[in-house]
């Protein structure tokens, strides 16, 4: 389901997303007690690498993913890690970790000065690799998306996951259209 307007966009006081489709990862723990929410994360996934619309990424939030399903998994094999959000490449919304709790998706990271970006943050997935361009509707999904999450809460800013952990992550890539997130956010 793909959000059409912020104003019919509803997040509980759990942090779900009316609009989303809900499927809990168990990849998640408590934010630090009165930590406030500042940061937005944006992220790119496939699995395998390059490869979209199956249920991988599904599996891995979920920890249903078959290890020997594909010769790239053996990389990861036990990975336990998370997002609050995924946009496919067709618009659709997928949350697997409540706004208020902690997603383990940024992995070491530093922001301001300010480590383990976790425990701030929300974390964004876009369907994709740092090859290839986005899909028109993933921007159309994702900007209502950081509007609402900025409407409730104190998001400072929205960065790329290469920007909090330099020189170990490269994504969302040089093919996210940064222009096109902050000409359609509040």
């Amino acid at each position: 389901m793909s959000i059409s307007s912020p104003h019919s966009d509803v997040l509980d006081a759990s942090g779900w997303l009316s609009t989303a489709r809900q499927l809990p990862s168990p990849n998640c723990d408590a934010r630090p007690e009165g930590m406030a929410i500042e940061l937005v994360v944006i992220h790119n996934i496939s699995l395998p690498p390059g490869v979209f619309d199956g249920d991988a990424i599904i599996e891995l939030f979920t920890n249903r993913l078959d290890w020997d399903a594909h010769p790239y998994y053996q990389g990861i094999r036990g990975l336990r890690v998370s997002a609050h959000f995924l946009i496919r490449r067709d618009g659709t919304l997928i949350q697997f970790v409540p706004c208020t709790r902690r997603a383990w998706h940024a992995g070491v990271s530093t922001w301001q000065e300010h480590e383990c970006c976790n425990d701030f943050s929300i974390g964004i997935e876009l369907e994709g690799t740092d090859d290839l361009p986005f899909t028109e509707v993933q921007y159309a999904t994702l900007a209502p998306l950081v509007n609402v999450l900025k409407q409730a809460y104190p998001i400072r800013a929205v960065v790329g996951h290469s920007d909090i952990a330099p020189g170990r992550k490269t994504d969302p890539g040089p093919h996210f259209a940064w222009w096109r997130l902050d000409e359609n956010i509040a």
